[in-house]
This record gives structure tokens, C-alpha cells and sequence, in this order.
């Protein structure tokens, strides 16, 4: 849990989400490679030291991957892009699990080399992502220009260029009444 809240609190702080997705996805598969080769060495501190790191870093990995998932997906909503991430986890999770516990009643180095495996694979395809963060660029350029709602009525001695601000408004609609802070 530690290393979710410090993880989200520095996405926040920095914006930086390529990047900081990146270094966690590296030091979680850094932590899986240690955690593998320390199964063996007969050491039970080491060991719980070790997946305490490793448990940081991939617990620290879940909201980077949320938010990131959520910024390059915009203008889909936040609802949709982390419910799809969240249930291709799962699956994914109960898939390596199935196929880790086949692995590892061969060898646990087996089954532990295949996550590693995986994991290096999901930094590769990371690392391949487009960083545009469309979302953070939204609510940037709203702020810079400090976009403000449009009346919608307007008194009778309006001009019809003030009435829309010059440009041409569409009706939408939305079902959506959720509000921010």
C-alpha cells in the first residue's frame, strides 16, 4: 500500500507519467529478478526483504498504470479505460497464475523466469507508447485561458456574435451529472 500512495502522490506531483511508469515497471522487474535468486540462498530475512521490494514496486505500479491508461485514452472516460485495464489484469493474472503454478512444480526458478519474462516484455511495450498526454493538456489549456461557460440565455439586446462567443455552438447530449472539485 506504501508504495501505491508514494507512487500516486509523485505521478501527481511531477506529471511525468512515461517516465515514472518506466523506472517502477524497471525496479519491479529488478525486484522479481532478485526475489528469484534469493528463493534458494536459505536466507528467510532476505527473502521477506526482497518481495517486501518487490511488493512496493508492482503495488506502486497500479496507479501509474491507471493514470497513465487514463491520459492516453482521453477523451474516453476515466470509468471505461481503467475498467478495461482493470479486467484484462484479472485475466491476465488468473492466465500467469495457472500457468506459473504448472511451471513451478518443475523448478520455482522456472515459473519465476517466466514472469520475469513477461514483465520485461510489458516494459518493452511500455516503453513503445506514445506519450500525449491529452488529458493533462485539456485541463492545462483550460486553466491558461481560463475558459469560462457560456450563459444560456441571453438578454434580448444581445448581438448574435455575443450570444455564442463567435463561434458556432452544437447541441449534445449527456447523461452525465457528475461534478468536480
Amino acid at each position: 500500500m506504501v508504495g501505491s500512495i508514494l507512487c500516486g502522490l509523485w505521478l501527481d506531483y511531477t506529471k511525468t507519467y512515461k517516465m515514472t511508469t518506466l523506472i517502477v515497471y524497471f525496479l519491479s522487474f529488478l525486484g522479481m529478478i532478485v526475489f528469484t535468486f534469493t528463493l534458494n540462498l536459505d536466507n528467510i530475512v532476505l527473502v521477506f526483504f526482497t518481495a517486501g521490494a518487490l511488493g512496493f514496486f508492482m503495488t506502486g505500479y497500479l496507479p501509474l498504470g491507471f493514470e497513465f491508461g487514463v491520459e492516453i485514452t482521453y477523451p474516453e472516460s476515466e470509468g471505461t479505460s481503467s475498467g478495461l485495464l482493470n479486467a484484462f489484469s484479472q485475466l491476465f493474472g488468473i492466465i500467469f497464475t495457472l500457468i506459473q503454478g504448472q511451471l513451478t512444480h518443475r523448478s520455482p526458478l522456472i515459473g519465476n523466469l517466466f514472469l520475469c519474462a513477461w514483465i520485461s516484455l510489458g516494459i518493452l511495450l511500455t516503453a513503445f507508447i506514445k506519450s500525449d498526454l491529452k488529458r493533462h493538456n485539456v485541463n492545462m489549456g483550460a486553466e491558461k485561458n481560463r475558459l469560462q461557460a457560456l450563459p444560456t440565455n441571453c438578454p434580448e439586446d444581445c448581438s448574435p456574435g455575443e450570444k455564442t462567443n463567435g463561434d458556432n455552438l452544437e447541441t449534445s447530449v449527456s447523461f452525465s451529472r457528475e461534478t468536480s472539485l
